[in-house]
């Protein structure tokens, strides 16, 4: 049975930390269909309210190349220590990222000894829904998502290596079925089918599933349309990116390919991301590429 708007199952003994792969040489990505739905659906969504106790991850799970920004444990801690013994609001807005990053933002999230409120803006996609577990409180936008799915990786090699990959990622992805079935108070075999189907929630089928507590109102949310430009002209970058690494290359060599085509000398920046003529010439160009790779 379900638990609707139900205060959360690890109120009274809190869970341990949940597991981190040892060998960080091998990357969990969010896929680059998320993050076209992502910018089609939520980029640019903003908080209204600011405080001092309000850590805001509107960016990609994990450090970011393409800005230098990202989400990671580290920064989180830094702003939880500064924040100090008080009440903390979580505002999310994310695709995603790397969701072994994720479980460590996850972990830290649940380490503060007061109530952490968590509202979910536009979209807690991958990584960034389970983040948003951590909340003692979770309210969505009506008009927001929240994404669950299987842990998403870029893997090459022979049946062999194939096989060591999928057990290896196996008990990732039963940790978190095991946040997602307590904190919803769905059956976990139901969890674990959410997962397998990369399951979209609305801010309704999210509350009613148990996976948020409530609405929140429509005035606390808008839209930036210069961040809106922003977000989703690095999103292309993003994906692109991950488009190319699924053709073979190196993490490194599509970053240079893109690089070279977009014709800047390094990473891009806020100033050098606003759409335009380049942009297009930049995935105009990406889109034959890709072609010709995959032919």
């Amino acid at each position: 049975m379900m638990m609707r708007n139900a205060p959360r199952l690890f109120a009274s003994a809190r869970p341990g930390a949940l597991p981190l792969p040892a060998d960080r040489r091998l990357q969990a990505f969010t896929p680059a269909s998320v993050i076209d739905r992502y910018g089609d659906a939520a980029a640019g969504v903003r908080a209204v309210a600011k405080g001092d106790n309000i850590i805001t991850m509107f960016d990609s799970i994990g450090e970011d190349y393409w800005t230098g920004g990202g989400v990671t444990a580290k920064k989180v801690q830094s702003q939880l220590r500064a924040i100090g013994d008080r009440d903390v609001e979580v505002h999310i807005n994310s695709y995603g990222g790397d969701m072994f990053e994720g479980i460590a933002v996850y972990n830290v999230l649940r380490e503060h000894p007061n109530n952490i409120t968590v509202k979910v803006m536009g979209m807690a996609a991958s990584a960034a829904s389970i983040i948003a577990m951590a909340g003692d409180t979770i309210e969505i936008g009506a008009a927001s998502f929240l994404m669950i799915h299987n842990c998403w990786v870029i893997a090459m090699g022979n049946r062999h290596d194939m096989a060591e990959t999928a057990a290896w990622l196996e008990p990732f992805d039963g940790a978190m079925a095991d946040v997602y079935a307590a904190r919803s108070g769905a059956e976990r075999d139901e969890i674990v089918k959410w997962m397998d189907a990369e399951t979209y929630m609305s801010g309704s089928t999210a509350v009613d599933r148990g996976f948020a507590n409530a609405l929140l109102s429509a005035d606390a949310i808008t839209v930036d349309e210069d961040a809106q430009a922003c977000d989703r002209s690095v999103n292309e970058l993003r994906a692109m990116e991950l488009a190319l690494v699924a053709s073979g290359m190196t993490r490194t060599q599509a970053r240079a390919k893109i690089k070279n085509l977009k014709g800047t000398p390094g990473a891009a920046t806020d100033q050098d991301v606003t759409p335009g003529a380049d942009d297009r010439k930049l995935n105009e160009a990406l889109t034959g590429l890709l072609a010709n790779l995959t032919q």
